[in-house]
């Protein structure tokens, strides 16, 4: 760790940070309401309010946005004449899923090998703290240089878009020179990494019919076209023999111009067994953040027990298309649509919807903003230069903000990891990188206030 004082300030802060973390993981603040109280993020919510509250911030509110869910905003006022920075975390979480999984209780933030586990410790509340930090660390050497801006989203795991709706609602509100989004995560512990890119996405539901109903197999199969089979045709034609997408009109060749993904690395973090191929060409990151990637979410057809021998009249499939930066996310969605209906075989009657989409993200690289983090970075890893990542995901608030604001500058930064294991089992934070990255967060609102 870096010798510098606000270094210092942030290393005697640990302890706090620790309990901290311990009293927001506990809240089971899962904003989906039928499986989880709507207490339990209402009261995460008010625990980030009275933080913020009692750290000077002023404006500090509870915005009920138009999913039903809160948002916590507040406000920290910087020299006259300062610039303006947003800093994003969210304090909702994602299920535990199997909680006999876990070795210790996901919502009791426990230390084990060096790591504190618990639902959310990295994504995202750990990113809460993480603000948190740097702003104290700064107060405690001079002072925060810049107005600063918090809003932690109560509902971005569920993807819901409350709080892109609230902030088109009411532009002025989160209007800032810069956003720091406090979701991402180096590419490896230790390794500083800036997210420049994001994968959009859109989803579409397919259905092929072929009967009035369905058949016995013995007596019509064989000439009674099948649309289950249809309809496995249709989704076969959406990838080449090496698994690579294939959508009629969709660029499949982008590379990747940055950080690259070790192919063996990618094998066991995606814990691929032993003998099966990776799928695609080029590089795993031309793959995983360049190009378009189709995957079948679901399909609705007779379950093995129970099965009739029938000539299935009907069948659907929920198909999801990651969407590479440069490309429209409207658009790829007519091309997938396209791309179905025709691909559809024997004239079999086949009709498409839209259930979702998220338009992807690029990063303005050489902007003042990503040279003052860059700086920062290097100060809290010594001897490590900050790299960009891409990430296949999407964050579609993101591109609400980069619309909303086009001038703004947006960094993705975070506690994410691959050992971090988010929305997994026995998620957990390394505490040197949330230690780290608070220092690199105060130094860069001290350099970009400087620049």
């Amino acid at each position: 760790m870096s010798s510098h004082p606000v270094a210092a300030t942030v290393a005697s802060l640990m302890p706090r940070a620790k309990a901290e973390l311990t009293e927001l993981v506990a809240f089971k603040s899962v904003a989906d309401f039928g499986q989880f109280p709507r207490g339990e993020s209402e009261g995460a919510a008010r625990w980030i309010a009275d933080a913020l509250t009692a750290e000077g911030f002023e404006d500090v509110a509870l915005l009920d946005t138009p999913d039903g869910t809160q948002s916590v905003y507040g406000y920290l006022p910087g020299p006259e004449g300062a610039k303006t920075v947003l800093l994003y975390a969210h304090y909702d979480v994602q299920p535990p899923l199997d909680e006999a999984g876990w070795t210790t209780p996901p919502f009791e933030l426990t230390e084990r090998d060096g790591r504190w586990y618990g639902r959310g410790a990295a994504d995202c509340k750990g990113g809460v703290i993480m603000h948190l930090l740097a702003l104290r660390a700064l107060k405690a050497n001079g002072g925060v240089p810049v107005h600063v801006k918090v809003i932690v989203e109560g509902s971005e795991e569920q993807g819901t878009g409350g709080l892109e709706r609230y902030a088109e609602e009411h532009p002025e509100l989160l209007a800032a020179d810069t956003v720091v989004i406090g979701d991402a995560g180096n590419f490896r512990a230790g390794l500083p990494t800036v997210t420049t890119t994001l994968r959009g996405m859109t989803t579409v539901r397919v259905q092929v019919d072929t009967l009035a109903g369905n058949l016995h197999s013995g007596q019509f199969g064989g000439a009674a076209p099948d649309a289950l089979a249809a309809l496995i045709r249709a989704l076969d034609s959406l990838r080449a023999e090496d698994g690579s997408t294939t959508v009629d009109g969709l660029a499949p060749d982008a590379a990747w111009e940055g950080l690259q993904y070790d192919e063996e690395q990618f094998r066991q973090d995606a814990k691929v067994l032993d003998g099966v191929e990776l799928i695609g060409s080029g590089t795993v990151a031309d793959r995983i953040w360049a190009r378009p990637a189709v995957t079948v979410l679901g399909i609705d057809c007779p379950p093995v027990v129970g099965a009739t021998p029938s000539v299935q009249a009907s069948a659907r499939a929920l198909v999801s298309l990651r969407v590479p930066p440069g490309v429209d996310a409207a658009e790829a969605t007519k091309l997938l649509q396209a791309h179905l209906e025709t691909h559809t075989p024997w004239g079999a009657r086949v009709s498409t919807e839209q259930t979702g989409q998220g338009q992807p993200f690029r990063a303005d690289t050489g902007s003042p903003a990503y040279q003052a983090m860059a700086d920062a970075m290097a100060a809290a890893y010594p001897g490590r230069q900050m790299q960009y990542a891409g990430q296949g995901g999407s964050i579609p608030l993101c591109n609400t903000l980069a619309a909303l604001y086009p001038n703004a500058e947006i960094l993705l930064i975070g506690l994410s990891e691959p050992e971090a294991q988010i929305h997994a089992v026995n998620e957990s934070v390394s505490p040197d990188e949330l230690e780290r990255l608070s220092v690199a967060e105060a130094l860069f609102l001290r350099n970009y206030a400087a620049g």
